[in-house]
C-alpha cells in the first residue's frame, strides 16, 4: 500500500443538486467525512439517502454542486488515474464474450501492465472460473469478478457499491472472507449496503446517512447507543427516519 500522510477520504460541504421538473432536487446535503487509511467503513441509508451518488463523486464520476472531496490529499480523477482507487459497482464494465482471464487480462493491459490473471482470481475466489465466458457467470460470481478487476491496480482505497446484491448468503460470505483477507493487508475498504449483517460483522465503522446528511458516525456500539437501542435494525430505523434528520 502507498504511504501517506492525508486521510484515504476527505469530504467537507458535499453538497450535490440535481435538476428535477419541480426545481432543484438535493440528493447530498452538506456531508463532511474523513476516512482514515486502513479503515473499512460501511456507507448506510435508505433508498435515496445519497449513498450512491456520494460515492460516484468519491470516484469522480460526477462533479459536487458544492464542497470539495479529496482521495489522499487528491482530486478524485487524479488518484482514480494514478490507480489509488478503485470500485465494485453494482452494475457494468463487463463484456459478456469474454473470459473471465481474458476480462482481468484486459484490464491489466489498460492500466498498462502485463500481469498474468490467476492471483487476482484466486483472491476474488474464482480461480476455477478463468475459462468461462462472463455471459455464463451466475451474478454473485460476476460481481467477483468485478472485485477481481478492482485489485489489478493494487488500490490503497476500494469503493463497493451495493457489492453483494443477487448474492445467496454463503456467496456474500465468502466474498467478504475475501474483502477481509484483502484489507488485512493495509487496504482502505468503503462500501455501500443495504444488509445490517454485513455492516455491523465486517466494518470497523458505520455511517448513516439520511436526506444526504451523516445521521450517525462511529462503531456498531455507538450507533446502538445513540439511538437508546442495543439493536442495530431499531437504531438504523430511528436515526434514518428521525424529523430533525429529515430536516
Amino acid at each position: 500500500m502507498t504511504s501517506t500522510s492525508s486521510p484515504a477520504l476527505e469530504a467537507r460541504g458535499l453538497v450535490k443538486e440535481f435538476r428535477g421538473p419541480g426545481g432543484a432536487v438535493r440528493a447530498v446535503d452538506g456531508l463532511d467525512l474523513v476516512i482514515r487509511t486502513g479503515e473499512v467503513v460501511a456507507f448506510l441509508g435508505p433508498n435515496g439517502a445519497g449513498k450512491t451518488t456520494t460515492i460516484d463523486m468519491m470516484l469522480g464520476l460526477a462533479e459536487p454542486t458544492s464542497g470539495i472531496v479529496r482521495v489522499f490529499g487528491k482530486e478524485p480523477a487524479g488518484a482514480v488515474a494514478d490507480g489509488q482507487v478503485a470500485a465494485v459497482l453494482q452494475t457494468g464494465g463487463l463484456l459478456r464474450d469474454l473470459t473471465v482471464r481474458e476480462t482481468v487480462e484486459l484490464t491489466a493491459a489498460l492500466f498498462g501492465r502485463t500481469r498474468p490473471a490467476r492471483p487476482f482470481l484466486e483472491r476474488a475466489g474464482i480461480a476455477e472460473l478463468a475459462g468461462r465466458r462472463v455471459g455464463k457467470l451466475s451474478g454473485g460470481q460476476q460481481q467477483r469478478l468485478r472485485f477481481a478487476m478492482a485489485l489489478v491496480a493494487e488500490p490503497d482505497l476500494l469503493l463497493l457499491d451495493e457489492p453483494t446484491t443477487g448474492m445467496d448468503v454463503a456467496g456474500r460470505r465468502e466474498f467478504w472472507g475475501a474483502i477481509r483477507n484483502d484489507a488485512a493487508a493495509g487496504r482502505t475498504v468503503v462500501f455501500a449496503t443495504h444488509y445490517l449483517d454485513e455492516a455491523s460483522t465486517y466494518a470497523d465503522r458505520l455511517v448513516l446517512v439520511s436526506h444526504g446528511r451523516i445521521v450517525a458516525d462511529g462503531a456498531a456500539a455507538e450507533v446502538m447507543a445513540l439511538a437508546s437501542t442495543d439493536n442495530l435494525e431499531d437504531a438504523f430505523v430511528a436515526l434514518t427516519t428521525d424529523e430533525r434528520a429529515a430536516r
